[in-house]
């Protein structure tokens, strides 16, 4: 596999809280005019800005936390403080998409009483929703989300409280992810490492499948034969 552009260094910040229904996140919907992600839910994040990287004297995981929690504020309205984070994962866009970034994937608490106010800009809309809904509504094809927001909420479905996805994260290692964008008779399909066809990029190839498949527009997660030393990236033991 050969880049073909340059990813470029970004971070996000999924929020958590605890609501009456369960475990909650914020999730917001970008303008459907702009280019990149239009209409998607998103957690808040971006590409890291200069000042991000200034501020942590150079060292790219303080600067992906200075960045998340700046993008949190400027998105949300939220302020969080980068220390509190903890880091979830990595994932790196694949090499067929024209914009590629490198992001690192935060958690973090917010307590109950921070209002969120968006710019009505770039960002349209937002919901406070429960993990358990977000994952629902994805898989009935009502929640348009990219493979890494959906396969992150399906990680944090087993948290029944945000103290609970707090320590539990963060006793586990951060996943680093690279997925190969393919096509495959049914549509469209990520693999990821440990897939049969991750290498040659060639989904028919026999063998074990750990990919995710775009069908009536809702990712689905397979995790099929796959050796014991490649792990499931929705946390499921």
């Amino acid at each position: 596999m050969t880049d073909k552009t340059e990813p470029r260094t970004a971070a996000t910040v999924v929020l958590i809280r605890d609501g009456q229904g369960g475990l909650e996140t914020l999730l917001l919907q970008r303008n459907k005019a702009v280019k990149f992600a239009g209409g998607m839910w998103v957690f808040p994040g971006g590409s890291l800005d200069p000042e991000d990287w200034e501020q942590a004297a150079g060292n790219e995981s303080a600067a992906a936390r200075v960045g998340a929690a700046r993008e949190a504020a400027e998105e949300s309205n939220i302020d969080i403080d980068p220390e509190i984070m903890v880091q979830i994962s990595h994932w790196t866009t694949p090499v067929a998409e024209p914009k590629r970034f490198y992001t690192w994937f935060f958690l973090a608490e917010v307590p109950a009483e921070h209002a969120v106010a968006i710019d009505d800009s770039e960002i349209k809309d937002h919901i406070w929703i429960t993990i358990a809904e977000a994952v629902h509504r994805h898989e009935a094809g009502e929640l348009g989300l990219f493979p890494p927001t959906i396969m992150t909420l399906r990680r944090l479905l087993g948290y029944m409280s945000a103290e609970d996805a707090m320590i539990g994260v963060a006793a586990q290692d951060p996943v680093r992810v690279f997925p190969v964008f393919t096509k495959t008779d049914d549509g469209i399909a990520v693999m990821f490492e440990g897939d049969a066809g991750y290498r040659s990029g060639d989904a028919a190839t026999a063998g074990a499948r750990h990919r995710m498949v775009m069908v009536d527009r809702a990712w689905h997660y397979l995790h099929q034969g796959v050796a014991d030393s490649v792990p499931r990236l929705d946390g499921v033991a």
